[in-house]
């Protein structure tokens, strides 16, 4: 009996992480693996100077260039839309105005609960399970919904800001902080905020602290110019009184 082919999904999965290949590169003997996967073990074997197909064992002089796969890499997409949207189920409720929609659900739009800033995706309650259903093996950075997903990635290199750099005052991917920042003086993209929340607190407790200064100063003027105000009244009356007696 013949065996059943692989199907979509199996033949677009890393024999190496056993997850959806991500960045798909395809070598000259016809196996994909994720970029990142296959760049990894081939490191491993720069010092013999040989380097072989994790499946069959092929070998090849001098390390061959790795492109991207763009065929694959469409496939993979496809997959993944198809899968989260057949694990959905309907949902009644929609977003409301100000709130982030779920880029998946198809017709009515509802409330999207967190953004993923691996797949550039927001996602509803319901397709936010889909989602860490169809990537087990790869935990995927994800945030609260946000509406600007775009600002939270690397425009020069396509990967999540998590880095801030105290140096530049910006926040970089980990590409960026090996490359144009290397030696600044960095922490988490989370540290950074927080020390920027804390100072900006302290800016507006000076502030603050400024303006009431300022009010109290204003509010003694005042008090000042009316009591000027009443001295000023009572001579005019002690001088017509002085001048009625005279007369």
């Amino acid at each position: 009996m013949a065996e059943a082919a692989p199907s979509n999904y199996e033949l677009c999965t890393c024999p190496i992480c056993l997850d959806l290949l991500r960045d798909p590169v395809t070598t000259n003997c016809g196996h994909s693996y994720c970029m990142g996967c296959i760049t990894s073990c081939w490191d491993r074997e720069d010092q013999k100077g040989v380097y072989s197909c994790p499946q069959c064992r092929q070998t090849f002089t001098p390390r061959p260039v790795l492109n991207k796969n763009n065929i694959v890499a469409e496939l993979v997409e496809q997959i993944k839309k198809t899968r989260i949207q057949a694990a959905a189920a309907p949902v009644p409720c929609t977003a409301g105005p100000g709130d982030v929609e779920c880029d998946v659900c198809t017709g009515r739009k509802v409330k999207a609960v967190k953004s993923c800033l691996e797949c550039l995706v927001s996602y509803c309650e319901t397709h936010y399970k889909a989602h860490n259903e169809l990537h087990p093996g790869r935990k995927h950075k994800v945030t609260d919904a946000t509406g600007q997903l775009q600002e939270r990635i690397c425009t020069q290199h396509e990967k999540p800001l998590e880095i801030f750099c105290r140096t530049d005052l910006s926040c970089v991917c980990l590409l960026c902080l090996v490359y144009e920042h290397k030696g600044h003086d960095t922490v988490s993209a989370s540290a950074g905020r927080r020390e920027r929340q804390t100072r900006l607190g302290e800016t507006q407790r000076r502030i603050q602290q400024r303006i009431q200064e300022r009010e109290k100063e204003l509010q003694e003027l005042r008090k000042a110019v009316e009591t000027h105000k009443s001295y000023a009244q009572a001579a005019v009356e002690d001088s017509e009184r002085i001048f009625t007696e005279m007369i």
